[in-house]
């Protein structure tokens, strides 16, 4: 038996490889929720006052905390962004 691995190289986006349907849609909200988790570190704060500034509930920042990104759709995730101080921009580019 071998142990030879095959390589095989990728797109920039994980979810396209994986076969997801939605993976742009995918790839910037996980994008998105990486973001806001590191806003939340940044500002020091507790889930409970994130919710609160974000103007969603605890258990729902939780939810966002901890990656469950099939939770949230792109526009909730642009809103908890502006509810945090922060701006989101997007970029469209021609496709490689």
């Amino acid at each position: 038996m071998s142990n030879k691995l095959n390589m095989v190289v990728g797109s920039d986006n994980v979810f396209h490889d994986l076969g997801f349907a939605e993976a742009q849609n995918l790839l910037l909200r996980a994008d998105l929720v990486s973001h806001i988790r590191k806003v939340i570190l940044k500002l020091d704060i507790t889930q409970a006052e994130a919710a609160k500034r974000a103007g969603i509930s605890q258990p729902r920042m939780n939810d966002l905390v901890k990656g469950r990104t099939h939770k949230f759709t792109l526009d909730a995730l642009v809103n908890v962004a502006a509810q945090l101080g922060y701006t989101v921009k997007l970029s469209v580019k021609r496709a490689a």
